[in-house]
């Protein structure tokens, strides 16, 4: 505690530069923008710039966001005040017109997460005025943050525009990039295009990929954007944030697919014995007929043996049997009465909602089995094939992010790295460890995809690092064991 309260009190100043000679007086250097103008601030983003974390949009969570935390940076530097669209409570959640919209947030009761007990108290009919430097609009696409009418209270009821910025845009025709250029910001913040993909691969690719495809306003709402859609858009945004000067920091996007969302649940969870499995693969009506039909399919050319064997269903007496999927990828059979059905492999991921009901029975009968008798359907598993279609759009995503920051001289954050990093080896940062681990990870919040409050605090290091390192400030670093990497049930 001592450490750190020292610790806050030098920051509120400078931060000290350590040389490697033990006898040497430590270097104090005090807190500058250097060639940055910090005095007025506006970030535009997505849940992440909004500070989402454990299934929702609340108070604290807006608080901890990377971008609040930058803002505390930047007032050491000469920054101003940094205005937030502050939900009405800590538990989160919308209301619309009286009616529930969006649920509370989760906490973990000791054995799992579960929602926070209450009704959201957020009424989206009510707006507040601005102007907010933080315009971080959850569930956002690069594309929505040049759409008239995405802020129109009267379209969020039919999908039309989004229910976090009807409550605090300025009209119902304007932009979320008309709302920030209306303060003529001296810094701008960008971190865009994560929900480009993560829409398509949270519901298990029960989307479109609109690769080809130029026109958004056609798209579905858990479709793939066209990477020259999002290059067009992403490089108006940056030139018209740059366009009378301000400096900034854009970030490039991970792969969605490193989240404890997807890499939580394995693909081979159940346990069987051998009586269970000798009913399983009944030859009347069991797994044992559908690989019969898959053998008949072989015979008369309908199938390559690679794609027979892939298909062919198979368990052994144990713990790891993976699960039986329905896969959209494989040849269409349906005229032969034959499922596309096969078993998941190590290259597949089962979203996290999938746990809750995996090897549970369907009307509590013992024949019917969850992800064994009853194959998951499409929506509960990332497959192969899905999974490169979100790498392939985000890696050129990030091609465009990456040309844009050099061409612009704009700080750059390299998120994806960051994610990598998490994923494997974890990040260690005063004395803490933060990996991808659902729950116990630190990164990551219950709801598996957004940060925690240490992980913003580690994202909000990141982007000082790149300011830092692109104009010449000298921005402290926060110190991640002031985060917790969860929220309690009651948040004061």
């Amino acid at each position: 505690m001592i450490k750190n309260i020292k610790w806050l009190l030098l920051a509120s100043l400078s931060f000290v530069a350590c040389t490697n000679n033990d006898n040497s007086t430590p270097v104090v250097v005090p807190v500058s923008a250097g060639s940055a103008v910090f005095t007025n601030y506006v970030a535009l983003g997505d849940s992440f710039a909004a500070g989402y974390s454990d299934g929702a949009l609340f108070t604290k969570g807006q608080q901890g966001s990377y971008t609040n935390i930058l803002s505390q940076q930047f007032a050491l530097a000469g920054g101003g005040a940094f205005k937030i669209p502050l939900m009405a409570d800590n538990i989160g959640g919308l209301l619309l017109g009286g009616n529930v919209i969006a649920g509370t947030r989760l906490y973990f009761n000791g054995s799992g997460p579960v929602a926070v007990s209450g009704t959201p108290t957020t009424e989206v009919t009510n707006h507040i005025v601005g102007p907010f430097n933080n315009l971080g609009v959850p569930g956002a696409k690069s594309f929505h943050l040049m759409a008239p009418g995405y802020g129109n209270v009267a379209g969020v009821a039919t999908g039309a525009a989004n229910p976090y910025f009807a409550r605090f845009a300025t009209s119902s025709t304007t932009t979320v990039l008309a709302d920030a250029l209306a303060q003529s910001p001296t810094f701008f913040s960008l971190w865009i295009g994560g929900n480009d993909v993560l829409a398509y691969a949270t519901s298990g690719g029960v989307g479109v990929n609109q690769t080809g495809n130029l026109n958004p306003a056609t798209y579905g709402g858990n479709d793939i954007t066209d990477p020259n859609v999002f290059a067009s858009v992403f490089s108006n945004l940056v030139s018209n944030l740059t366009a009378k000067g301000a400096k900034g920091v854009v970030a490039n996007l991970p792969y969605v697919t490193g989240l404890p969302y997807f890499t939580t649940v394995p693909y081979n969870p159940i346990p069987l014995d051998a009586p269970t499995i000798a009913l399983l693969m009944n030859t009347t009506n069991g797994y044992g007929k559908y690989n019969g039909g898959i053998q008949y399919a072989l015979s008369v050319g309908l199938l390559s043996t690679t794609e027979a064997a892939k298909r062919t269903i198979a368990f052994h007496p144990g713990k790891d049997n993976a699960v039986v999927i329905e896969d959209s990828y494989l040849t269409n059979l349906a005229s032969y009465g034959i499922p596309s059905y096969r078993q998941a492999t190590s290259e597949d991921l089962v979203v996290l909602p999938a746990m809750s009901f995996i090897g549970t029975t369907v009307g509590g009968n013992p024949l019917y089995i969850n992800g064994v008798s009853v194959p998951l359907a499409d929506k509960w598993v990332l497959s192969k094939d899905e999974i490169a279609e979100v790498k392939v759009a985000t890696d050129a995503y990030n091609v465009t992010i990456k040309a844009v920051a050099d061409s612009k001289g704009l700080a750059f954050v390299d998120t994806k790295s960051i994610m990598a990093q998490l994923s494997s080896t974890g990040i260690v940062s005063n004395d803490f460890t933060l990996t991808s681990t659902y729950v116990t990870g630190g990164a990551f919040s219950l709801d598996g995809v957004h940060p925690s409050p240490r992980g913003y605090a580690l994202i909000a290091n990141a982007f000082s690092t790149a300011i830092n390192a692109t104009y010449t400030s000298t921005l402290p670093m926060v110190n991640l064991g002031l985060y917790p990497i969860l929220y309690p049930y009651t948040i004061q």
